[in-house]
């Protein structure tokens, strides 16, 4: 099955929409269909669900570095899948497209979560 994402306004991931491969042959054949199934000419993108960090889990080639998902930001110029950023501190690693702290996460077995009024990992 081939995905394919929405994009609207501000390059905004609208919506993620799943078309078989008998019809997605290729990423214009399954634009066309659903430009044709909603009647507009909304831009969509395909994304693969395998892929995670510029990496395919299945030892494939990488798409768009990230999966699509609602909210997300397409990138042109990257020709990538970002995610929201989920604090003011973090960064974007332009490798993988993922937000990244500014202070890496401890690896002392336990669990945290990120402060952001200190930028820095709390033990829960």
């Amino acid at each position: 099955m081939a995905h394919f994402a929405k994009i609207g306004n501000d390059n905004i991931v609208e919506r993620v929409e799943v078309v078989h491969n008998n019809i997605a042959t290729d990423e214009q054949a399954g634009i066309t269909f659903l430009q044709n199934l909603y009647n507009d000419t909304a831009t969509w993108k395909q994304t693969s669900y395998n892929t995670f960090a510029n990496t395919h889990k299945l030892s494939g080639t990488a798409f768009r570095k990230n999966y699509a998902s609602v909210r997300y930001t397409y990138d042109e110029t990257k020709d990538a899948f970002i995610a929201p950023k989920p604090y003011a501190s973090w960064v974007l690693n332009d490798d993988t497209c993922l937000w990244e702290s500014p202070v890496a996460y401890p690896d002392d077995g336990e669990r945290h979560t990120w402060n952001e009024d200190t930028t820095s990992w709390d033990a829960v």
